[in-house]
């Protein structure tokens, strides 16, 4: 694994890290879904969030099947990264298979106006929810995933910006910037 793809996971680490503990566990997954669909408006009787909720635990489940080689019901930053070097990202499409359903479930929530887009208020507020991440670091993200400058993004730019923070070693690609700069 390459420091690019390092600086890539930790990051990505981090933003699931909730309660800032170092590891990886079931209520932090379940505590991000819940929280960004309290954000947009969504109890708990809410179709969308129930679905969110569901789609994050099942995440963690394959996440916990696949890293959590001590069987602790936690993932260390070690763990988490031996997974992927270990192949949990085969290809493109094995990624597509898992964040589709997820990406859908974020705009079912974020996307207030089912229009299919998202507007920077939209970004900024489920990103801030779900993934901790500043609103400056979201704002300047959405300036690059915004590739038409339209003031919009769609789930379609969403997914490639995702499967590039992964695939993508070119660092001015906009998944690169997702979670913000991998370089101090």
């Amino acid at each position: 694994m390459d420091d690019f793809l390092e600086r890539k996971l930790a990051r990505r680490f981090r933003a699931h890290d909730r309660d800032g503990n170092g590891y990886l566990q079931r209520q932090d997954f379940e505590l991000s879904a819940v929280h960004m669909a309290e954000e947009f408006g969504h109890g708990p009787e809410s179709p969308a969030r129930k679905r969110l909720v569901e789609i994050s635990l099942g995440l963690w489940d394959h996440l916990r099947k696949v890293a959590d080689f001590d069987a602790d019901e936690r993932i260390s930053l070690d763990e988490y990264k031996a997974a992927f070097a270990a192949g949990m990202l085969e290809t493109p499409e094995t990624f597509d298979q898992s964040y589709v359903p997820y990406i859908n479930a974020v705009m079912d929530i974020a996307d207030q106006d089912h229009d299919g887009r998202l507007t920077v208020s939209d970004e900024i507020r489920w990103m801030g929810t779900l993934m901790n991440m500043p609103e400056q670091v979201t704002r300047a993200a959405f300036q690059r995933i915004d590739k038409d400058g339209d003031g919009f993004i769609t789930t379609r730019d969403l997914l490639e910006t995702i499967r590039a923070y992964y695939f993508d070693d070119s660092p001015d690609a906009p998944g690169h910037w997702l979670l913000g700069s991998l370089y101090p």
